[in-house]
């Protein structure tokens, strides 16, 4: 059996900064530096990166925009609500099921994903307005399917013209008496990346869905999961295992989701987060008008999954479901062990590079880990400096402009729902133990000493990484697939996995093992040349050269 042989990387990682950096003007490569951090792993204190600015004017990075954050991915997901975009037909594309988000239409058979709605705006509604056109949309999406809610999502041209989406949405729910319709503000240039949307679109399904329905809910050890998207199926392993476990998912937020689990999320004892940058906030107002607090978990590898179970089993306290979860634990780990015994030997020493959204850079790396292979460098697309360095540097954040842009809602206590889930005796014998709530210690103290942790990564810096560290596996998004692979480097989208999964759970880990298997040991790497590799036609010096 082939042994993997550990790569030597043969740049320091501030000789691969200063590579990077060299190619810039001196007061761009200021600014860039910021934002490029060798992790140095320090003992009780962390590194201080620069994130959630403005993308450098003239360089093309992976970020996407605010709208493709709110309707792409957080209301994406969800079957049984109509997205209405109101813009252009590019835009309703761009966010149209490039996620691979899955979907169980369940017993009532209501699935508008598939559709792509669109008031397909032209010459004449920017120059006259549309938002006639918006409400004739509206009332065609009523009259053809009778769904629960219809959603409307700014695009640029809406926002710049002044349409008043939120009045036409009004006045159609009034109209209509059965329908929630309500908008988004979510114009791509609200924001300085997709982040902004996902806020904006939180604030949205809280003040219009969460708490509308108050029947009373079945099952033990109610849950919230926020912040799964069900790509590739991720979620439906997810609560195959939570089923397994006897523990009972009120909501998800928003992968496989319906409107009436949005409505009922305040009936959860528990909200557990995955991607803590796209949902902190919906689990921080549940927190506050209903008293639900919540916890960091991640079910991105075998392990990691085993210790969220746990940590789910000892929030509850009960000693019967304490020992259901180490049963299924129990039961699903030797299929996971044995896989990755298999692989174990090709994958050993084996290096990575990970630049995607949300925390998936974060959680894949231990995934990757568990095949014994090393992050060498890693970034978010849109994230925080928490993301990074985790929830304490919160209070320290600046207010900048492009921030507030986005409406910020005063939540206070429900008057007649707020229920503290845990007494104080309670909370503090969790504390005592070691219990965390509300925490997330970021990105950087996971990381390897001496790992290049990278924001807002930019092609140039992309291609230049790869030149010069040739990472075994490049993970990102389809924007980077094939000028990576072009390299000889294989890609895997971590976004919308480009096909396969699920990679979430015990049988996503053993999906995922033998995946990267057969990605980083693959012969076809080595014979792979870019056209401009094989044929150089063009070349060129920048002015300040």
């Amino acid at each position: 059996m082939a042994t993997a042989k550990t790569k030597l990387v043969q740049w320091a990682p501030a000789d691969i900064k200063k590579e990077l950096l060299k190619k810039y003007p001196a007061k761009v490569a200021r600014k860039r530096a910021k934002q490029i951090l060798i992790n140095e792993a320090l003992e009780n204190t962390t590194p201080e990166i620069t994130a959630n600015v403005r993308t450098i004017p003239g360089i093309i990075t992976m970020r996407g925009c605010t709208y493709a954050g709110c309707k792409g991915v957080i209301m994406g997901p969800t079957r049984d609500i109509v997205n209405l975009v109101h813009g252009p037909i590019g835009c309703s594309f761009y966010a149209w099921l490039t996620r691979r988000n899955q979907t169980d239409p369940g017993p009532d058979g209501e699935n508008y994903m598939p559709y792509c709605f669109s008031t397909d705006m032209q010459d004449s509604d920017i120059i006259f307005g549309g938002e006639k056109k918006l409400a004739a949309a509206i009332q065609e999406i009523y009259d053809l399917f009778h769904p629960k809610a219809i959603t409307v999502f700014a695009t640029c041209p809406v926002g710049l013209i002044g349409d008043d989406i939120h009045t036409v949405a009004r006045n159609m729910k009034e109209k209509f008496g059965d329908c929630n319709v309500f908008a988004f503000s979510c114009e791509g240039y609200k924001g300085v990346s997709q982040s902004a949307g996902h806020h904006i679109a939180n604030n949205q399904v809280f003040a219009h869905m969460v708490g509308e329905n108050n029947e009373p809910k079945a099952g033990e050890y109610r849950i919230n999961l926020l912040g799964e998207y069900n790509i590739g199926g991720d979620g439906f392993e997810i609560d195959r295992v939570l089923k397994k476990c006897g523990i009972t998912t009120i909501s998800t937020f928003s992968g496989n989701s319906t409107y009436d689990q949005f409505a009922s999320a305040h009936m959860a004892d528990l909200s557990c987060v995955m991607c803590h940058r796209s949902i902190n906030y919906v689990a921080d107002m549940m927190e506050t008008r209903f008293g639900i607090p919540w916890i960091k978990v991640n079910f991105i590898g075998a392990a990691s999954t085993a210790k969220s179970l746990r940590k789910i089993a000892a929030y509850f306290g009960d000693q019967a479901l304490i020992d259901r979860v180490e049963a299924v634990i129990a039961e699903e780990m030797p299929a996971v062990d044995a896989v990755r015994e298999d692989v174990l030997p090709r994958t050993t020493g084996k290096t990575a590079m990970l630049f995607v959204g949300g925390s998936r850079a974060h959680h894949y790396q231990d995934l990757f880990a568990e095949m014994g292979m090393r992050t060498i460098s890693a970034g978010y697309e849109f994230a925080h400096r928490d993301d990074y360095e985790g929830r304490r540097v919160i209070p320290h954040l600046k207010v900048d402009a492009d921030s507030r842009n986005i409406e910020a809602i005063e939540v206070e206590a429900d008057p007649e729902r707020f229920r503290p889930r845990k007494t104080e005796a309670e909370m503090q014998a969790l504390a005592e133990q070691g219990y965390t709530f509300k925490e997330y210690d970021g990105l950087l103290p996971d990381m390897e000493a001496g790992s290049l942790v990278i924001d807002d990564l930019n092609q140039y810096e992309a291609e230049r990484l790869v030149e010069l560290m040739r990472p075994d596996i490049f993970c990102a998004g389809i924007k980077e697939k094939f000028s990576i692979q072009k390299l000889g480097v294989p890609m895997k989208q971590l976004h919308s996995y480009d096909s396969g999964g699920p990679y979430a759970g015990f049988k996503g880990a053993v999906n995922f093992y033998k995946e990267i298997d057969r990605l980083v040991n693959s012969r076809v790497w080595r014979h792979m040349k870019a056209p401009w590799q094989e044929s150089l036609e063009l070349s060129a010096t920048y002015v300040w050269e």
